[in-house]
């Protein structure tokens, strides 16, 4: 069945603030690698890449995801304010074009021990009947809480029919109202299990969790970063300087981090800003 792909990257991460009002969500490093690329790589596993099967929308700080996509995949650039995630997949109606539809959220991390970035998520797509709705997902620590699928948290990627996808307006609204909700009230929606580790990056909390994840129990250190000081716990970007004493924290790219600074469940971006993000635990499996 013939079968594309869309990375939602438009959205401006207002929870990750003041992260991202210098860099959009998508292009957050995780294990030194942006969120996008992570996404990018994780549909490659599955045999879609390039424009014609894959497709990124951008709005906020967009100008970065263009240049950072460059000619990966289809942009879809937004005009204004992010269009939300059925918007933007009302702008792309044309380029879908009678096609089936992974969907993935850019800020979503996932990691399967047993399996690399794409056969990951390859149940998806397997068996699929090409009418029906597919959510990846996993038990809910509540299953009746707002929010749940069959008793399942939504855990970053789906899978939507051409025939769901194609009257879609090209204005504001998401895809829980839009098709996920109908389409469970219908019998058309399935969930799919998701084995593997899924932090949704949207705080500063959960997004240290999911650098802490991607660096396992050891640190994570970019071979042209500069480490002089203590490190235990960390991911440290490239070309970052580190002095200081530095523990459960992300140096991003750049950064620096003075002799006299303890960093501790937090972030540092730059020489001036330190983002707190508490203090978390390792994220289990499901």
């Amino acid at each position: 069945m013939d079968v594309c792909a869309v990375v939602l990257a438009a959205g401006e991460g207002t929870r990750l603030r003041p992260l991202t009002e210098r860099v959009p969500k998508a292009l957050c490093p995780v294990g030194n690698v942006p969120l996008l690329d992570r996404a990018l790589a994780r549909l490659a596993g599955l045999g879609l890449t390039g424009p014609g099967r894959v497709a990124v929308n951008a709005c906020y700080l967009g100008e970065q995801v263009v240049a950072r996509v460059g000619d990966r995949a289809r942009l879809s650039v937004e005009p204004g304010a992010p269009l939300g995630t059925a918007g933007g997949l009302g702008n792309l109606r044309d380029w879908i074009a009678g096609r089936g539809v992974l969907v993935g959220n850019a800020d979503a991390y996932l990691a399967d021990p047993d399996a690399p970035p794409g056969p990951d998520v390859a149940a998806l797509l397997d068996g699929w009947d090409g009418r029906s709705v597919r959510l990846l997902g996993q038990p809910a620590d509540d299953p009746a809480a707002p929010g749940t699928f069959s008793g399942h948290r939504f855990v970053g990627f789906s899978l939507l029919p051409w025939r769901l996808v194609r009257d879609l307006p090209a204005t504001f609204g998401d895809l829980v109202r839009a098709v996920w909700r109908p389409a469970e009230a219908a019998g058309a929606l399935q969930v799919v299990p998701y084995r593997g580790v899924f932090v949704d990056t949207g705080t500063p909390a959960d997004y240290l969790a999911a650098n802490l994840h991607a660096a396992g129990d050891g640190c994570l250190v970019d071979p042209s970063a500069t480490v002089t000081g203590p490190v235990r716990r960390a991911v440290v970007g490239a070309g970052a300087i580190v002095r200081g004493a530095v523990t459960r924290a992300v140096v991003w790219p750049g950064a620096t981090v003075r002799a006299d600074e303890r960093l501790t469940d937090a972030i540092r971006v730059g020489a001036d800003l330190t983002v707190p993000a508490g203090r978390i635990e390792r994220p289990g499996t499901a």
